[in-house]
């Protein structure tokens, strides 16, 4: 296999976790370049759930090495928490199959409360974050007064750091009566944590370099949706990463040319998690993945997600942008038992048709989506192991996105399990 980019090309919880768990059987190294513990993957193998935060999906592989990049911002307490849930199930995880890099930024106590005091300011028209820290992370690392892994290896260095951050941090804090922090009630609470983590922190670009240099299958698993990514999504209701393929070559410290393929992940519908624009989200359509399916709540937070019919302008713009060479196609089976299925093709704005998503932040609001109508197969997919074995439908609503989307189809999800993966 080529070495392949993993990307979301809608607002994340397309089923990433799954299609990077069903090519790891062919890698050798998986690396996440971005994101941070706000995004969940929950994948199903053998009979077992495991959801997954920052671990890459690869660490359910035996003799697979997994990578956390430079680019993603780490949580130490939450990640050792995630570690030990996976050993609790039987997940071997060692120095050798899990690398984290230095020069990662840390996701640090204040981080959180600052995420807080952000959505009170923004009072109704906040964001909608986890609220896990993840964006003022971001921000310290561009404004330069962020710590990495490396720097909390050393206490002196980590108390000097903290010792210039801290006042200004305190004073945000006071001004929305949130909790004040100390150098050293900082450095003791996550003191277990880095200690658990430091033999797993190294410069993990040569052992990248040195896996590509050698031949070896390099899979980069993508976190949240396109339309998060900071340059290219819903703005200003994204995350503060990019999450676009360009992410995981900065993210990781791989160039340009090491990437063969990128596979975007889309639901054969949408959904989104947060507030922000969705054209195409439906009442109705919500109520049935919630309340007959019983499907779509969050991984990571367990919030309903809100859902809609597929909408290809993103879908189109997405695939262009990520140079996307394959689409994975998740979740089919949640339309089966649909008596007719809507597609939209392009956006109403004011009396023009538009095919591409809009970049004025008014234009979302006054955007009304554009359907095409196809029949459904009213009948399980869940069976299917071949394109051929699909419904005749389920081929054609397939065959639509496909064209819409102008990207060919490369894998088709029919079901949770590792193994309802039909490769196209």
């Amino acid at each position: 296999m080529p070495n392949s980019i993993v990307v979301g090309l809608q607002w994340g919880d397309e089923g990433k976790g799954k299609v990077v768990d069903f090519l790891t059987e062919t890698a050798d190294v998986v690396v996440r370049a971005q994101g941070g513990n706000n995004a969940g993957h929950t994948v199903i193998a053998n009979g077992e759930k495991y959801i997954l935060h920052l671990i890459p999906s690869g660490i359910l592989w035996e003799d697979k090495q997994c990578v956390i990049g430079n680019g993603v911002v780490l949580d130490p307490v939450g990640l050792v928490q995630e570690i030990e849930k996976l050993e609790a199930q039987g997940v071997v995880i060692g120095e050798k199959n899990l690398a984290i890099s230095n020069r990662a930024h840390v996701v640090m106590p204040y981080h959180k409360e600052l995420d807080e005091a952000r959505e009170i300011g923004l009072g109704d028209k906040k964001i909608g974050t986890t609220k896990r820290g993840i964006g003022p992370t971001y921000s310290d690392k561009a404004n330069r007064n962020g710590l990495r892994l490396i720097d909390l290896l050393d206490t002196a260095v980590a108390t000097e750091l903290l010792e210039a951050r801290l006042p200004e941090v305190n004073e945000t804090l006071a001004k929305v009566n949130l909790p004040q922090f100390t150098v050293e009630g900082i450095l003791s609470e996550l003191a277990p944590a880095v200690e658990r983590l430091r033999p797993h922190v190294s410069d993990t670009i040569p052992v990248l370099h040195q896996a590509y240099k050698a031949g070896e299958t390099i899979l980069f698993e993508g976190a949240q949706g396109f339309f998060l990514d900071i340059d290219f999504g819903t703005f200003p209701f994204v995350t503060s990463s990019s999450t676009s393929s360009g992410g995981a070559v900065s993210g990781s410290g791989l160039p340009p040319q090491a990437i063969n393929q990128v596979v975007g992940v889309c639901k054969a519908y949408t959904t989104r998690v947060g507030s922000g624009p969705f054209i195409t989200e439906n009442d109705d359509f919500s109520d049935y993945m919630h309340n007959t399916l019983g499907r779509e709540f969050g991984a990571t937070t367990g919030r309903a997600r809100r859902c809609g019919w597929l909408d290809t302008v993103l879908l189109k713009f997405s695939c262009m942008i990520n140079g996307v060479t394959h689409l994975a196609v998740t979740n089919l089976d949640g339309m089966d038992e649909r008596e007719t299925i809507d597609i939209c093709v392009a956006y109403d704005i004011d009396g023009e048709r538009h095919e591409y998503p809009p970049a004025e932040r008014d234009a979302w609001n006054r955007a009304t989506p554009i359907y095409e109508t196809l029949p459904g197969w009213k009948t399980s997919t869940e069976e299917c192991t071949t394109w051929d074995s699909l419904p005749a439908n389920a081929q054609a609503y397939l065959n639509r996105l496909a064209e819409l989307s102008e990207t060919k189809i490369g894998f088709v999800g029919v079901g949770p399990d590792r193994e309802q993966t039909i490769r196209v």
